[in-house]
Parts: C-alpha cells; structure tokens; sequence
C-alpha cells in the first residue's frame, strides 16, 4: 500500500468533489469457480483499492460528506476461518492502516445507511459491473436489483474520473514496475518464438513472468499467429516461419497497477520484405502518436495523425489510393485498423471504464465518434499532465471484413481490392507502449522493449 496519508488524501478530496451525503464504495468478494471453496484468483475492486488500498474481501468503505468521518465495514473472521487462513487483522486494525477511526461490521453497515436513507437522500455509488455488489446495494437500499443502476451517481463518477486520471509520482512507479515485468515477459518471448513452438508455451511462459513479478498478467494474453483477429486468445497455433506473430499482454503490480505492452515479432527471428513493409508502417504511426501527444491535445487529433501515417503507407504499397486527408476523412485506412489507438491506463488496464467509458475517454468538448474504426477509440479527449495512455496503431488484414467491403463497394475510389487480394494470407500486427503525459510532451513509460526491426532481431538471434 502507499501510506495512509495518500488514502486520506483522496477521500478528503472525493469528499469535497461529492459535497453532500454518503457514498458507499463496496470492495469486491471472492468468485466461486467451480464450487464455493475453489475460487478465482482475488482481485480487488479498483475504486476500493484507490481510496482504500485494502486487498481483503467483503469489505464496504463509507464516506460521509456531512460528518467528514470515513467508515470500513466488514465481519472479523473467527476461529473457523482461522483454522484455514492463519492469523489476519481485525477490520478495526485494517481500518487504522489506512486512516480510517471508524469501522463496524456488516449487520451494522445496514443499519448506518438504512438511518442514512431514512432521511430522504439516495447514497452515492458506482453502478456496480458485477451480479453480487448489485445484489448487495439493492438489499441495502431498498430496490430491486434492475434498479440500482438506475440510482447510480453520476456526480461521484465524475469525482472519481476527475481524481484517478491523473496519476501521481508513486502511481507512475508502480506502472513502472509493471512495465518492468512485462520488459522480461516480451523479451524472453521473443526468444522463444521459433519454429515448432506452440502458442500455450509463449502465453504461458508470459503468465509464469507476471507471477514472479508478484502479480498476474493483467488481461488474458493475446498471442497468435492469426493477428487479424485483433483478440485472439485462443493459443493452439503452431509457430511457422513466414507467420507474424502478435504478443499482446502486461500484468499488475502487488498493488495491482497495471502494464499493457504489444510487441509483434516474424516467427523465427527474422523479418521478410513484406513483413518489414507493414512493421515500418506501424512503427511510424506510433512513434508519431508519442512525438505528437501532450497537454492540450485531443487523443482523437493523435489518432487522426497517426492514421494519416497508416495511410500515406498503405498508398506507397499500392493498397490505398487517393489524397491521404480525404482517406483518412472517410475512413477508408479502417479497413486495416478498426479500432483506436489508445486508451486510458492504471489500476485497471482498461482504466476506469467500470464508469461507463463516454465518462473516462471523452469530455464536454470531444464526444464519440459514428465512423468505423474511430468510433472504437477508447480515449479521444483532450490530455492532461499526469494521463497515462496506451499508443497501439495495427495493421490487420481481415478476410471477412475485406470481403465484405468488396462486396459492397465500400470506398471503393480510395482502396485497391484487386491490391488486398494479396494481402488476405499475412495476418496482423501491432505495436503498443504506454506513454506518460508529461508538462511538455509525452514519455514513453519503462525500460525500451525492443521495438524496431534491427532490435527484434538482434533480441531473437540470441
């Protein structure tokens, strides 16, 4: 955990933003996988660890704007409990490490929000994203379970968002250290991409690197030779020579800080000319996307620049055709890119967006787009010092959705069908980092992962 003062701090703040009532923030329980006893790995609820820092579950944090007072509900384990787990703290103790003086059980938490709602006021929550904490919230409000998102605080989602977009010194260490992990994870990956391997050995060869990193991976890892499919976790592919191979996957910190690094390699260590062409596109885009991010600019201007870069390749392969602005106006470069560049990062690797992403990625002045491909940017708006953002341009040549097109002659004055043909066999590739903006510009975060042809290849020839 950060000290008690930071989890002070924040909730002094969350207090002040909110301005009137209480808000309820519920730590997540334990899942059953198979059978009550044999749970899923625990992962704690990321507004609870932001503004409580406590890995226990079935754990409920109060706050108070009236009062000031915070509160941390929960039920001491007994002797029962004990036998199996060992000597724990008490919630009190808890409660005390994180700067919090009052704390009470779960018969009592009822009891302190039923008083609360008995004055005509609804508490403040986050709609939850999960079937038990809904369940929960409706017996303790009073509602039905279809009706608690309904109630949910906008106000506080905002407070929330407004605090956890940007990052302190500590956090950005954390992520640091995530990316550190994730450094051994690609690289000892790349070395191991050669002919003959499966999928299942790289993917879990990543998994085993995150757990000695002291975390899990922090999303399940995309690694296939079939790039075109953008989240493939199916791992059954033989390794090929001829075949790109995309290795998507990060992990999260004790602290559960996260990473989100994609490094796409040729299987056996070397590219060929068509490879190297696609891979230098990609590049290009995104050391164009972290050359043009900082303070004051829209994440969808970035996007834009960078697809502007797709673009202008795609042209000089003979793929595309036409100006690149009116290209890139139209759409027609999504074909090989529909998804967007980026999105937010931290406790969560998709950051926040248990908020309702509209609320996280864009504000007042920069909203969604329609128009395919852009309309999946996660992140469009304007950047602020302290975001922490992922910057992930791909190339993915995707049967279906070529065919599709070509059949309706979808933008046809701007793409080469005839041109994609030849395509239709290569696969995908992508190539993330996870920038810090910074005052002045951006950084990219973490010891360099090899990214560049001459650095993938020198890593995989050892």
């Amino acid at each position: 955990m950060f000290s008690k003062e930071t989890y002070i701090a924040r909730r002094e703040q969350l207090r002040r933003d909110v301005g009137k009532g209480i808000i309820i923030i519920p730590g997540n329980h334990e899942a059953p996988c198979n059978y009550r006893d044999n749970t899923y790995w625990f992962r704690q609820d990321s507004t609870f660890l932001y503004f409580f820092g406590l890995q226990r579950e079935d754990m409920v944090g109060v706050l108070d704007c009236e009062s000031g007072k915070d509160y941390l509900f929960a039920d001491d384990y007994d002797i029962e409990d004990i036998v199996w787990t060992g000597p724990l703290p008490s919630v009190g103790e808890l409660a005390a490490s994180v700067g919090v003086e009052h704390s009470g059980s779960m018969k009592e938490l009822g009891a302190f929000i039923a008083s609360h709602c008995g004055r005509g006021m609804m508490p403040a929550y986050i709609a939850p994203y999960r079937a038990d904490t809904r369940a929960d919230l409706a017996e303790w409000l009073g509602l039905r379970p279809s009706q608690v998102d309904r109630y949910a605080s906008l106000p506080l989602v905002k407070a929330c968002v407004g605090q956890r977009s940007i990052k302190s010194d500590e956090e950005v260490a954390e992520i640091e250290k995530a990316i550190a992990t994730a450094y051994q994870m690609h690289v000892g990956a790349m070395r191991l991409a050669q002919p003959g391997r499966y999928e299942y050995e790289l993917a879990g060869f990543m998994e085993g690197e995150a757990r000695k990193g002291n975390g899990p991976v922090s999303f399940p890892v995309i690694m296939t030779v079939h790039g075109e499919t953008l989240h493939n976790h199916g791992h059954s592919g033989r390794l090929e020579v001829g075949r790109m191979l995309v290795m998507d996957a990060g992990c999260e910190t004790a602290m559960n800080y996260c990473s989100d690094i994609t490094r796409s390699v040729p299987v056996g260590g070397r590219f060929d000319s068509r490879q190297r062409a696609i891979y230098e596109i990609v590049l290009a885009a995104n050391l164009e996307a972290a050359r043009l991010a900082r303070p004051g600019i829209t994440y969808q201007e970035v996007h834009t620049a960078a697809s502007r870069v797709l673009a202008e390749g795609y042209k000089g392969l003979g793929i595309l055709h036409g100006a690149v602005d009116d290209i890139v106006a139209a759409g027609a470069h999504s074909l090989l890119m529909p998804h967007g560049l980026g999105h937010m990062m931290g406790l969560d690797v998709h950051d926040m967006e248990n908020y309702g992403q509209v609320y996280v990625g864009y504000d007042e002045e920069t909203r969604p787009s329609s128009q395919f491909g852009l309309g999946s940017l996660r992140c469009g708006r304007k950047l602020q010092a302290g975001f922490v953002v992922t910057d992930e341009p791909g190339c993915y040549f995707i049967p279906a959705l070529i065919d599709k097109w070509r059949a309706e002659g979808k933008h046809a004055d701007f793409v080469d069908y005839d041109e994609l043909e030849k395509w239709k066999d290569f696969g995908g590739i992508r190539i993330e980092d996870d920038l810090l903006i910074t005052p002045d510009g951006a950084r990219v975060l973490g010891k360099p992962i090899p990214k560049t042809v001459e650095e993938i290849e020198e890593t995989m020839a050892i």
